[in-house]
């Protein structure tokens, strides 16, 4: 169950970061979430409302695309900070709003509801408790994918968003661009968030894992690591040995103490 302040138990039980740097923590966060966020929004509304389609923009329009599956995959990363408190340390109401404007803006997501389930997955990584596990199919990628999928996208969530696609086409919105500039890159990031995110550091191979957490990291550059997952694909046993790290600093865990992968 989660907590009324919207962090879960287990991450209130986590020794606290000292005030100065909490507040350091909140800004740094803040700061990127304002800068994902702006971005995010300014093609959302300028892309589904102001987009004139022709040929010699179709281009242009795929860039759009794709960039905004990614900035998409961002307000995803910056929920998930909340979650664990790392995005505002010791500010739970800050948390709370911030993850749930992040997830309804992403795709009609609830907070409340993923938030129990993001924290069943870190008590028990990669085992039939854990809801982003498929502990059936640990190494195939499409039945994991299908149950991941359905695990998260409820009935509430559509009809969220099917009244917020109403609103947009009252206001003179076209449904092809709602889908193309909304729809398609939630779906992209989904895709995004699974294969980096879940898949591939907690598939299942051979060699087993190093610990508990069932989870791997990987060795790409920075960059392509920004790019892929917002650092949480690479460094996503950095994360489970310390959940309380925003996504922007697991980089520095590992440089300060190289996670074993």
């Amino acid at each position: 169950m989660a907590g009324t302040d919207g962090i879960h138990p287990a991450a209130a039980r986590r020794p606290a970061v000292p005030a100065r740097a909490g507040a350091r923590q909140t800004r740094a966060s803040l700061a990127l979430a304002a800068a994902i966020g702006t971005a995010w929004l300014g093609i959302h509304f300028g892309a589904i409302f102001g987009w004139r389609w022709s040929l010699p923009t179709a281009p242009l329009a795929a860039l759009l695309i794709l960039v905004q599956a990614w900035l998409s995959t961002g307000l995803f990363i910056i929920a998930h900070d909340c979650m664990h408190g790392s995005f505002a340390p010791g500010r739970p109401r800050l948390n709370r709003l911030v993850g749930a404007l992040c997830l309804a803006a992403y795709a009609g997501l609830s907070y409340r509801h993923l938030l129990p389930k993001h924290h069943e997955h870190h008590r028990a990584p990669g085992t039939a408790e854990d809801p982003d596990f498929h502990p059936a199919e640990p190494r195939r990628a499409l039945p994991w994918f299908v149950r991941f999928f359905t695990g998260y996208y409820t009935h509430a969530q559509i009809l969220r968003i099917t009244l917020a696609a109403i609103v947009y086409l009252l206001l003179g919105a076209t449904l092809p661009n709602i889908i193309l500039f909304w729809a398609v890159p939630a779906l992209l990031a989904l895709a995004q968030l699974f294969v980096f995110g879940t898949y591939l550091p907690h598939r299942h191979h051979d060699t087993g894992f190093v610990d508990g957490h069932r989870a791997r990291s990987n060795d790409w550059s920075r960059l392509t690591s920004l790019v892929t997952c917002f650092h949480f694909g690479a460094y996503h046993h950095e994360h489970h040995l310390s959940p309380a790290t925003p996504w922007w600093q697991l980089p520095r865990i590992r440089a300060e103490a190289p996670a074993r992968r």
